[in-house]
């Protein structure tokens, strides 16, 4: 590309010309979908990919600093960025999602609830009174934690350490499985 059609460009893009964009699209649209496809490895991505720098590249182009980087350079790092974002995005949304197939909480069955063992008011008293009194305000008295720490006169942060604290206690009486179901009903 010539210089003194990249400088038209900034010049554009810089008076927020929306030819700017399309100038930008005609001359660099092809390159920038190709690093981006090179990031994430996949065509549909990388389209939002290019779409999404090309939004960032408007918003920011009273960043762009000719005597820093060319034009092209300042886009590629743009778009790489952008694509890196992306792919991170992407897979932190994969590895949140719930499996519902390998799950085990819709494959309990009622012979899993142990009654005997759900009578949590009796075991509370195997535990500490700081944790007693804090695991009966909030399961109990069905206060939030915020209410908690006011009505009980503790530090939110706190409350919130003997919560913790006082469900692993209650887990070793009761089992994980029994816990998250009595967690559940509580809800």
């Amino acid at each position: 590309m010539s210089t003194f059609l990249e400088k038209h460009i900034v010049e554009l893009l810089q008076d927020r010309n929306e030819k700017a964009i399309s100038l930008l699209y005609d001359h660099y649209g092809d390159t920038l979908f190709g690093v981006a496809n090179k990031v994430v490895r996949n065509e549909e991505l990388a389209q939002d990919v290019l779409q999404e720098s090309f939004v960032k590249i408007w918003k920011k182009a009273d960043s762009y600093d000719s005597s820093k980087a060319k034009l092209f350079t300042w886009l590629f790092r743009i778009t790489r960025n952008t694509a890196i974002d992306k792919l991170r995005s992407v897979n932190t949304k994969s590895d949140k999602e719930i499996q519902m197939d390998v799950s085990d909480v819709y494959n309990l069955g009622v012979e899993s609830i142990k009654p005997e063992l759900m009578d949590v008011k009796d075991n509370l008293d195997k535990l500490e009174p700081k944790y007693q009194i804090v695991l009966e305000a909030l399961f109990f008295e069905g206060m939030t934690q915020q209410e908690a720490s006011e009505e009980l006169n503790i530090p939110l942060g706190t409350i919130k350490s003997r919560l913790k604290i006082g469900l692993r206690e209650l887990k070793k009486i009761y089992g994980a499985t029994a816990m998250l179901l009595f967690l559940i009903f509580l809800i």
